[in-house]
């Protein structure tokens, strides 16, 4: 069981229709998972999203690592 401080995402009905985004920003987490499906990298998408702290993009790989099947 993972205990977080911080949320890396975060999700509003005001910000894109409520879709999941990296906390503090309006970028959806979907745009990195396909980003990554696309074969970038995690550096080349953090240099096209700067807003986008590292450490709120690796939690969020983490966290997708250690779901539940």
């Amino acid at each position: 069981m993972a205990v977080l401080d911080h949320s890396p995402i975060t999700s509003s009905p005001n910000v894109l229709g409520g879709a999941l985004v990296f906390t503090g920003t309006r970028v959806p987490v979907q745009t990195l998972l396909d980003y990554l499906n696309d074969d970038f990298t995690l550096a080349q998408f953090l240099e096209f999203f700067p807003s986008v702290p590292r450490s709120d993009a690796e939690e969020f790989l983490r966290i997708l690592e250690n779901k539940p099947e």
